[in-house]
């Protein structure tokens, strides 16, 4: 595995001599240092990526991003429960306040961001429960959130494997990732909520045309979902932890079973749907993904690297390119933001990271 020379601009704008590394294919989101970086002479490689600054630095736990109308941000701290406004172009932060509700522990608490027509979305961990619920939010200067009110409840909780993405979809219905929670027949349960993509309308009711009638499950069998994107033609593609061998980038079709426990990557049974691309799980532990300039992008939190992974059409054009790999630790959030651009969240302070001054942070990216 390549990795790139040795450049590390944590406090302005840097381009990183490429990596390019292709991979055949985590246990969860555990912990496990990357090798350090080490200088070398680069592949040759298809993309470009220019780390063009730090927009925010000084961040705990962050975890869910969502971009508010006009290009501010939204960033969720998974262990204190808090979502802050950060000005998209100065960086600076302005604390929303608290959710109500939500319990952190393990791998729970504060997840995923959505915005839609006046409403913040949040996935989080209850009591009792992984949830979706939504507060109104004007956007205007001084403006609050609102009280919580649920969309989606009953979602197991565990310490571990409680997926946590949300996004809204272009058919205007919003998807969310969800684990396991360490029972791996969850998975396989279509009656469960665990281990799933789940398709609702925005009050949370089964989205029209879902594939089990009367259900938001829209595909099953996975480990624990935290990434999800669509492509320019609407395909959505999902990240998912493997166990001990293989992590996942799916291309998403309703009504599929991703094979979870049966199968870990590839596995060519009847009835389950192999994986678009794996990685050992010593290099990814996947997390969130964006699409951008013909790819998705993966967040790796193990493997702390950045995946490029090309596409043609609903296929792999290529071999997945690993960047930034060891350059800022271990990566949460990456958030298409137009024009090629990027925003990256990295996550030291999740408490399996290492972290170091100005730890956590917003990356601006650049791919070309």
């Amino acid at each position: 595995m390549s990795r790139p020379v040795v450049v590390k601009a944590l406090w302005g704008a840097a381009v990183l001599v490429l990596v390019a590394g292709c991979s055949s294919g985590s246990t969860g989101e555990g912990p496990g240092a990357a090798p350090p970086a080490s200088v070398s002479s680069p592949p040759s490689t298809s993309a470009r990526v220019s780390v063009a600054g730090t927009l925010a630095e000084g961040l705990k736990s962050p975890w869910g991003l969502a971009e508010l109308p006009g290009g501010d941000l939204l960033v969720s701290s998974r262990d204190e429960r808090t979502i802050t406004r950060i000005d998209g172009r100065t960086g600076a932060k302005r604390p929303l306040g608290e959710v109500p509700g939500v319990v952190p522990g393990g791998e729970g608490g504060l997840l995923g961001l959505a915005v839609r027509d006046g409403w913040v979305y949040a996935y989080l961990t209850a009591a009792s429960d992984n949830r979706v619920v939504r507060m109104r939010y004007g956007g205007g200067e001084g403006d609050r959130l609102g009280p919580p009110e649920p969309v989606l409840t009953g979602i197991p909780k565990g310490s571990v494997h409680n997926g946590g993405r949300i996004a809204f979809g272009p058919d205007g219905m919003l998807y969310a990732g969800t684990g396991e929670t360490g029972r791996t027949g969850l998975a396989q349960d279509r009656s469960s909520l665990g281990g799933k993509i789940l398709r609702m309308t925005p009050e949370g009711r089964p989205a029209p045309g879902n594939p089990f009638p009367g259900s938001v499950v829209y595909s099953y069998g996975h480990r624990n979902v935290q990434g999800l994107a669509w492509d320019p033609a609407g395909r959505l593609w999902a990240s998912e932890f493997g166990q001990n061998t293989w992590d996942e980038l799916n291309l998403i079709e309703p009504g599929r079973n991703y094979g979870w426990p049966q199968a870990e990557g590839r596995a060519g049974k009847p009835g389950l749907v192999d994986p678009v691309a794996q990685w050992p799980t010593s290099e990814a532990s996947p997390s969130g993904i964006a699409y951008a300039r013909g790819a998705i992008w993966m967040a790796a939190l193990r493997g702390e690297r950045l995946w490029r992974v090309p596409l043609s059409g609903a296929k792999r054009s290529g071999g997945p390119e690993a960047f930034l790999t060891g350059a800022y630790g271990r990566l949460r959030t990456v958030l298409a933001a137009g024009d090629g651009r990027l925003w990256l969240v990295t996550s030291e302070t999740d408490t399996r990271g290492t972290p170091g001054p100005g730890d956590d942070r917003i990356l601006r990216l650049e791919v070309r």
